[in-house]
């Protein structure tokens, strides 16, 4: 009904119901599709959301409010937030890692890091949260053959690596700012990218300076070393913990010329923007492999 409504004003030269420019979900899933990421999807604005919105706005040449208006509601276009999707095979399939235990020594004895359920998969390949997903389809049992809604984002497949930029192509940049917000820049000067991320923390500081691309890496092993780790129990030791989307690293690391940081994905994109890292750059697995696809070998990465 709101999509019907936005249409309904776009004909008629009107702007939209108050409704749909107060409509969170929308916005999210909108400003995903324009490469402004909120982070997870969540229907609730905070401040992955207004961060989003405030770049979006910025980059529109709309006034900055980092609210959800209808200006903004009209700039994002009017198309569609939710679609229907049917749970296939492949995503039902197993075998999922239940439970994951919170102690890394413990998750290095896993055979890999994959989801623990099937909505877990589902939230993480539509950018949104369980919850969320749980919400839009009241009564769902989320199982094969079930027809659900969904955001209708670019869907994130962990089993499929992003095409990275051949060495030699233009480059441009990746800025990180300590207020928790990451942006890709072309040659030209324009935004390709922006996505909240976690970085550092008082015990671990983002390293302020100018770094480079060494290269990326899909699916990577986590090499745990209780020695980098001012929280880490001293008794412990060196451990390999498997690949897999519940990797302490997610699904892609990003190395730079900074020993021991990188940019990467995480188990936990709820956290995103809101909980303090070990000094890397923490984002999304969907936003980490969207990055990774931006960047190469020699790509400028400005922490600031």
């Amino acid at each position: 009904m709101q999509m019907m409504a936005l249409l309904a004003a776009a004909l008629l030269g009107a702007a939209p119901p108050a409704k749909v420019c107060r409509d969170v979900i929308a916005f999210q899933v909108l400003l995903d599709r324009h490469g402004f990421s909120p982070g997870e999807i969540d229907g609730h604005s905070g401040a992955n959301t207004t961060r989003a919105l405030s770049a979006f706005q910025q980059a529109k040449g709309l006034p900055v409010t980092g609210t959800p208006d209808c200006p903004t509601r009209d700039a994002l276009g009017t198309d569609a937030v939710l679609v229907d999707y049917t749970i296939g095979p492949d995503d039902a399939a197993g075998p999922f890692a239940d439970p994951i235990p919170n102690d890394l020594l413990e998750q290095s004895k896993l055979p890999a890091l994959g989801y623990q359920s099937l909505l877990e998969r589902l939230g993480e390949k539509f950018h949104a949260s369980p919850t969320l997903l749980q919400g839009l389809n009241p009564g769902a049992r989320f199982a094969e053959g079930e027809t659900i809604k969904v955001p209708a984002v670019e869907p994130f497949i962990a089993t499929a690596k992003p095409a990275t930029q051949q060495k030699g192509a233009p480059l441009g940049r990746v800025e990180v700012s300590r207020e928790g917000a990451l942006q890709v820049f072309r040659d030209d000067g324009s935004l390709a990218m922006f996505a909240p991320v976690t970085s550092g923390s008082e015990h671990d500081p983002l390293p302020i300076g100018q770094w480079k691309v060494l290269s990326v890496h899909w699916m990577p092993v986590f090499n745990y070393n209780p020695e980098l780790f001012w929280d880490a129990d001293p008794s412990q030791t060196k451990a390999l913990i498997k690949p897999g989307p519940n990797n302490p690293v997610g699904a892609v690391w990003i190395d730079i010329d900074k020993e021991h940081y990188g940019l990467h994905g995480t188990p936990d994109p709820g956290k995103v923007g809101h909980a303090q890292s070990h000094g890397c750059v923490r984002l999304t697995n969907w936003d980490a492999a969207r990055l990774a696809a931006l960047v190469a070998p020699g790509t400028p990465v400005i922490f600031k």
